[in-house]
């Protein structure tokens, strides 16, 4: 069984280790099985293709690389915080910021 996430994709991130440290973009994808986690803008890689009849003219592309979810904090309000789970007043699970208390939509 696959665990839940401290993240979600659309969610604002903040890269805490590596060599993008202090990044922050939006996620673009999620690899549960990996626990890994593409982020927009950050942690780009170049890639040298050939020419083929898709991209006749071939050269160096640059794209994002994954990064693992454990190097990953969510930006709420602006400010870097750990997440909890709780139950709201309607009985359902729903993600707060450790920092400020509030909701996480």
């Amino acid at each position: 069984m696959q665990q839940k996430l401290h993240i979600k994709v659309g969610d604002t991130v903040k890269v805490l280790a590596g060599e993008s440290n202090g990044q922050e973009g939006k996620i673009l994808s999620i690899d549960k099985r990996k626990q890994r986690a593409l982020v927009e803008g950050v942690n780009l890689m170049k890639k040298h293709t050939k020419p083929s009849a898709a991209d006749p003219q071939g050269g160096i592309v640059e794209s994002e690389a994954g990064i693992h979810i454990s190097n990953l904090m969510v930006v709420h309000n602006g400010v870097a915080s750990r997440t909890c789970r709780k139950e709201n007043k309607e009985g359902k699970l729903v993600r707060y910021s450790k920092k400020s208390g509030e909701e996480i939509k």
